[in-house]
């Protein structure tokens, strides 16, 4: 009789543990839709909320036929200034968010993030490059800091893959090892770069903390097709994912090709953080704290801890940029800093509370 409740009550915490989530999903969808409204509302000229609705409700359903109560300037602001700027910051979040999230799942290492095999050393090694260069050329509207940038990063993941690859397999230990030395060794050219860019040096820095300022439809547009496809790729194989988390050994037993399924995550997850790196620098903290407390929070299945991330990587970093542009306007706060600066203090106190939780 125990045995047969114990069976009944088993369903019915994992359905409500799935409705939660289900929940959780929708809820956070509604509120990034509604953040995205208030922070293009938000800025040196003041747009009231009902006005920002209407404009981006007209733009993107134009059969609705919105009588126009604003004027074309203010149009101007929210569609072609903030929203843009708005949507990178949400895309950027997004994919750092699941990148962290599928790089702790795959070398079960929660102190994991998008940067550990290198990919930020790369991706600053090729900016500095793209600063350095007495040139001005874009491809496609592409200019030269963030292609090199993006280039950079795969160069650093596609070195470390081949440094650490053993015959057909490919150690997670080695790997890790790998990129910490090449990122080490990319770290000190790129130190030094710095130290001899001259005049050169205060507008590396800032991209090197990170900044969404130039940010324009285009870099939106050219991010945005990289981080769908990568993110699709790394959420069809969530299920394999959750049977890594057992051991490499017991998985391929339960039929995963391990080997592919690394090949195919590390590279999914390095394209989408090279894709949001290239345009707006080096933004840490958010790949390694958003996955973690959505771990914390609603559990480790990738199925449904894959999307909460996304979503709640958005969500961190619009308001985080939403500070960086206001705390100090018309000055504007390097994203990094904030993203550290509000991450650090939530991060300790959801640890905290899990640690009540267990003691």
């Amino acid at each position: 009789m125990a045995q047969f409740q114990v069976m009944t009550e088993l369903p019915s915490a994992y359905l409500s543990g799935r409705r939660s989530r289900i929940l959780s999903l929708v809820g956070l969808g509604i509120t990034l839709v509604l953040l995205v409204l208030v922070a293009a509302s938000i800025g040196s000229v003041a747009i009231p909320l009902s006005t920002t609705y209407g404009i981006i409700t007209d733009r993107v359903f134009p059969f609705l036929h919105i009588s126009q109560t604003w004027q074309d300037t203010t149009a101007t602001i929210v569609l072609d200034v903030r929203l843009p700027r708005v949507l990178l910051c949400g895309l950027v979040g997004a994919a750092l968010a699941t990148a962290g999230a599928t790089y702790q799942g795959l070398f079960r290492n929660p102190l994991a993030d998008p940067y550990l095999i290198g990919v930020a050393q790369g991706a600053s090694l090729g900016a500095i490059i793209g600063f350095l260069l007495p040139i001005g050329w874009d491809i496609a509207g592409m200019g030269v800091i963030p292609l090199f940038a993006f280039l950079g990063a795969l160069f650093a993941t596609v070195t470390v893959y081949l440094l650490a690859r053993v015959g057909k397999t490919l150690p997670v230990t080695t790997l890790i090892l790998a990129g910490v030395a090449l990122g080490a060794l990319l770290g000190s050219i790129v130190s030094y770069l710095i130290i001899s860019s001259g005049e050169k040096m205060h507008g590396i820095v800032f991209w090197l903390m990170g900044s969404f300022s130039l940010s324009r439809w285009l870099e939106f547009n050219i991010a945005l097709p990289y981080v769908v496809v990568g993110t699709a790729i790394i959420l069809i194989f969530a299920r394999p994912l959750n049977i890594m988390q057992l051991d490499e050994e017991q998985a391929q037993q339960l039929g995963v090709n391990v080997e592919r399924l690394k090949v195919i995550l590390l590279s999914a997850a390095t394209l989408i953080t090279a894709a949001s790196v290239a345009f707006v620098g080096t933004i840490g903290f958010v790949g390694i704290i958003i996955p973690h407390a959505v771990r914390l929070v609603w559990g480790a299945d990738h199925r449904y801890l894959l999307p909460l991330a996304m979503l709640s990587g958005a969500i961190f970093m619009i308001l985080a940029d939403l500070l960086a542009r206001t705390v100090l306007a018309p000055a504007e706060i390097p994203i990094g800093v904030i993203t550290a600066i509000c991450g650090a203090p939530f991060f300790l106190y959801l640890l905290w509370r899990r640690k009540k939780a267990i003691f």
